[in-house]
């Protein structure tokens, strides 16, 4: 699959990043995850004191899928309102979903303590503002849900952004202890604190098949060069590329744009260097990196055809950097690395965790929508305790047919 094309910022960041062996021998073990990226690698680290025998698989490098485009704002809100969400799910339901939220995000930055490999993890706050004037009530309203949820947050007025800015909007929301984490930086340090608790790790190691026998109760998974791998249980943690082996009604995709400048010398101007974003769709994102560049992104597209997301690249860098100069005027930045990528998103915003009768004792970890790494997070936990413990309550809230609450 076609996933991204460009230049990547962040495998720069760790060059001398840790590498693994092919597998050459057929191989049994109670858990198999198939993926290299951060969500096999959250997996991995939830697994690590399992006590279990644990094997993962990436079919080219370690992290060098959509962990290399993935910009890795650290947030719990996401494109949905929570406030609309309700009319879908119900308020328990919601008000789960976003504790979980929370607590993945707490994760995170204890996994990044918790492994020898600096992820870069920083708390950050976040402004996302109201495009237009018609967004500043619905955006009201997300606010109060929120702030009787015990969320630590403001809501500011066109004049307390202009104070605080070099820009104008009508209103917003700003977030208090979200993050920033360098991703590639992350799914290694992961994967190394796994490896070093057992957890055996190949690369350039690709699946080309599987199937399940019966009379053992394992999944026998056939590799290209012959060898094979049987396991009690799969997780297929592929991020986009699971699809090509399941097909998933309430995923979809569209094609997105990263622009990371070069290093810039004065960003005083840049209140709490936040994480920002809009309300408007498709919407523009900016954050700032551990060595004072500045990814911005978005302005996403709705082919799905790589040729065509590719042949837009040019243009969209281009827009990209004037729609930050329109916010930023003082601020000097020149792109150094660039890419087109395609993004996946789910219709009722929530992630999925796939089971299916064809897959026994799987599960297929779509961690899609624009929290990818703390819906990773929240999904790998949930995943790693239904195996371990036999039973997970929360699972039931990701699966692809989730229960619609009482409202």
């Amino acid at each position: 699959m076609n996933l991204q094309s460009g230049t990547y910022y962040w495998p720069i960041t760790f060059p001398d990043a840790p590498s693994y062996p092919a597998l050459e021998e057929d191989l049994s073990c109670d858990v198999l995850i198939i993926g290299g990226g951060s969500s096999g690698a959250q997996c991995a680290y939830y697994l690590a004191d399992a006590n279990l025998d644990v094997v993962l698989i990436e079919k080219s490098t370690i992290g060098s899928g959509s962990t290399s485009t993935n910009t890795a704002l650290i947030q719990y809100s996401g494109e949905k309102l929570f406030t609309d969400m309700i009319n879908t799910f119900g308020a328990d339901y919601i008000e789960r979903h976003l504790q979980l939220l929370k607590e993945a995000i707490n994760e995170i930055e204890a996994a990044s303590k918790n492994v020898t490999i600096d992820c870069e993890f920083n708390r950050r706050d976040t402004l996302y503002s109201a495009s237009c004037a018609e967004d500043v009530e619905s955006l009201k309203r997300e606010y109060e849900f929120l702030k009787q949820h015990n969320f630590e947050l403001a809501f500011l007025t066109k004049e307390e952004i202009e104070a605080k800015y070099p820009f104008s909007r009508d209103a917003a929301i700003y977030s208090y202890n979200d993050a920033e984490i360098n991703p590639f930086r992350f799914t290694h340090a992961l994967l190394d604190y796994a490896a070093q608790k057992g957890i055996r790790i190949y690369e350039n190691t690709e699946m080309n098949g599987q199937h399940y026998d019966k009379e053992r109760g394992k999944t026998v998974v056939s590799i290209k060069n012959r060898c094979s791998i049987q396991a009690r249980y799969i997780i297929f943690a592929a991020g986009y590329e699971g699809m090509e082996m399941k097909k998933e009604k309430k995923a979809s995709f569209v094609s997105t744009y990263t622009v990371t400048t070069h290093p810039v010398e004065d960003l005083s101007e840049w209140y709490n260097r936040t994480l920002i974003w809009e309300t408007a769709r498709p919407y523009l994102f900016m954050r700032t990196t551990r060595d004072n560049r500045i990814i911005i992104g978005g302005l996403d597209d709705n082919t799905i055809y790589p040729e065509d997301r590719d042949s837009k690249l040019i243009h969209k860098k281009k827009q990209l950097i004037e729609e930050f100069n329109k916010m930023f005027p003082t601020i000097k930045v020149q792109p150094e690395y660039y890419c087109a990528a395609f993004y996946g998103g789910t219709s009722d915003g929530i992630p999925i965790i796939g089971k299916y009768e064809e897959y026994p004792n799987s599960y297929f970890l779509f961690a899609f929508g624009d929290n990818g790494t703390v819906y990773s997070q929240l999904l790998s936990k949930i995943i790693v305790k239904e195996i371990v413990e036999g039973n997970c309550p929360d699972l039931a809230l990701y699966l692809q047919e989730r229960p619609l609450l009482n409202k």
